[in-house]
């Protein structure tokens, strides 16, 4: 079965269209390296909870959007060679793509998948 990596994080309303922009190309970048496929989510129904929410989770802003995002590799190997070409490609350099978020605030995991209906 596949292998899931998951993200949550905080992003500027303002930066909205910035960020459409880098995620846009982060996924023709993944997806070169073997990702399936990329799938980004702007909250827009994210409610606040009394002890765990998205929203706490990642530190929101009144000024942010939640962001909720996962990528598909085909196996956990897949993954992780896939990983390491990424974090190699000089086009995901902060200095050719910056994040137009804080990055200190992400969350991320990589998930095996269990069942998928």
């Amino acid at each position: 079965m596949n292998y899931v990596d998951g993200f949550v994080i905080a992003v500027p309303t303002a930066n909205r269209d910035a960020y459409l922009k880098h995620a846009e190309w982060a996924a023709i970048i993944f997806k070169e390296h073997g990702a399936l496929n990329v799938v980004e989510c702007w909250g827009d129904d994210v409610p606040e909870g009394k002890l765990t929410s998205f929203s706490m989770a990642v530190k929101r802003e009144p000024t942010e959007a939640v962001v909720f995002s996962w990528v598909t590799w085909p196996t956990k190997e897949a993954r992780d060679e896939g990983w390491k070409a990424v974090m190699a490609d000089s086009r995901t350099q902060a200095d050719n793509n910056p994040m137009p978020f804080d990055g200190k605030r992400m969350i991320y995991g990589g998930f095996q998948m269990i069942v998928q209906a």
